[in-house]
Order: structure tokens, then sequence, then C-alpha cells
């Protein structure tokens, strides 16, 4: 392996430690507030200032879900959305979610799905890696 990608390797560690994310099982919220459905949402969320691996994993992660579901997203039942935590009207959402720092959530009704690990990890060094863990991420929601 290379100096560069061990470099890079080393960094997305770093940079998944310095993550704070809420563990992948439920939505913190109240039933009424967030009724169940079959729309499944793709939430990266982030700061202000962002170095390349964060700029990559939010290219790469809309370029997958676009080239992989393209019906799903043609009819919405399929969103992504990059949101800056630094901006108020992100806070809301980033508390109803648990969000506290940079993380890569799925959503579908009351199920959260964290890929904020793989994301850092793989966006840059192994994409296809990462799009494999997209597609069977949001495959099993589809599928429920």
């Amino acid at each position: 392996m290379n100096k560069l990608r061990i470099f890079v390797l080393l960094f997305s560690v770093i940079m998944v430690a310095g993550c704070s994310s809420t563990p992948a099982s439920s939505v913190n919220n109240d039933e009424d507030d967030y009724p169940v459905s079959d729309l499944i949402e793709v939430y990266y969320f982030h700061f202000t200032l962002r170095c390349v691996t964060c700029l990559t994993l939010e290219a790469k992660t809309k370029e997958y879900i676009e080239m992989l579901y393209p019906n799903q997203v043609r009819a919405g039942l399929l969103t992504f959305r990059a949101m800056n935590l630094d901006e108020e009207e992100t806070k809301p959402l980033a508390k109803r979610l648990g969000v506290n720092g940079q993380s890569l959530i799925i959503i579908k009704g009351k199920k959260k799905i964290d890929i904020t690990t793989e994301g850092f990890l793989y966006s840059m060094v192994k994409p296809e890696k990462f799009k494999e863990i997209i597609n069977e991420k949001i495959d099993g929601l589809l599928i429920q």
C-alpha cells in the first residue's frame, strides 16, 4: 500500500473517530411527530468547514443514490439532502434525529441506519465498496 493510501485511510479513521452520531436504532421522536411512510430519506449532516473527504462523501452518496435508484428518486420515494449543522434551520431536524456531528444516515419511518463510519472509510479509498453498502442498506428498506 503506498503512502498516500495509508495517509487517506488514517485520515478517514481519525475523521470517523471525531464524528459523534447516534447508534443506528430508531429515530428519537414522538409517535405523532413522524408518521410512518414508504419515503426513504438520506441525510448527510456536515459543518461549514469541510475537508476533501467530507466533500467526496457527499458527492459519492448523491451520485450512487441517483445511479442505483433513478425511478425512486424521480418518484420522490427516495431523497438525499446535505444539511449544514452550522445553520439554524438544520438544528431542529438534527436534534430530532439525535445528530450531534458529521453523520450519514438513512431514515425510513422510525428506522434509522447510520452509515457514517462506512462512508468515511470507503468513499475515497474504496468507492465501489461504499456503493455496495448504500445499495444493501437501501434495498433492505425497500423490501420492508
